[in-house]
């Protein structure tokens, strides 16, 4: 099977996921900046949620660019990361309107580790139809970012029960570590 349509399917399933959360955002009820004021939790929200998406939509276009088949694995545990990317939404939504509380910051938190599971899980079943000599197989042979991003989710979901903005804050380290797109891949695109 070729990986066209995952791709293609994958893009459009992203970009409904940001036009939804983008429409969560309502217009302030005045027409000063001092009413843009409660909208600060949502958009706080909004802008951390938007690029998780755009990292996994990057991270996800680069890992196709060194795919060359895909199967049925691949296609299901596609699908399973994009049913927990499409969850950021209600769970940007839920943040937004809590104002930071813990219930709300939990969920999301599982929603981030859930989808960094499934990211992974997606490069695994790659790698399995590939081989072990494959292109993707060398270039993520160190999961050294993968395992510290796990951990700062973990963290957060954990620290929130003493201050949520203090697990906000560790979810947007995780986010700032993976702004640069995954280099590993780029260099074994070239090494080929």
């Amino acid at each position: 099977m070729t990986k066209g349509r995952i791709e293609a399917f994958s893009d459009g399933v992203l970009a409904i996921i940001i036009t939804i959360m983008v429409l969560e955002l309502k217009v302030p009820e005045g027409f000063t900046f001092a009413s843009l004021k409660p909208l600060y939790p949502k958009i706080i929200s909004y802008i951390v949620s938007f690029v998780y998406v755009g990292l996994y939509w990057n991270n996800h276009h680069h890992l196709f660019q060194i795919v060359r088949k895909v199967n049925g694995k691949v296609l299901w545990s596609n699908l399973n990361l994009l049913f927990w990317l499409s969850l950021m939404p209600v769970t940007t939504n839920w943040i937004g309107e809590s104002h930071f509380e813990r219930d709300p910051i939990i969920a999301y938190g599982v929603v981030l580790i859930m989808c960094s599971i499934s990211y992974n899980i997606v490069e695994y079943f790659v790698i399995q139809i590939e081989g072990e000599d494959s292109a993707l197989k060398k270039a993520v042979k160190s999961k050294t970012k993968e395992y510290i991003s796990t951990a700062l989710y973990f963290m957060g979901i954990g620290l929130s029960f003493i201050n949520p903005y203090i697990s906000l804050l560790l979810f947007g380290t995780v986010a700032i570590m993976w702004l640069i797109p995954d280099r590993r891949i780029e260099k074994e695109l070239r090494n080929q």
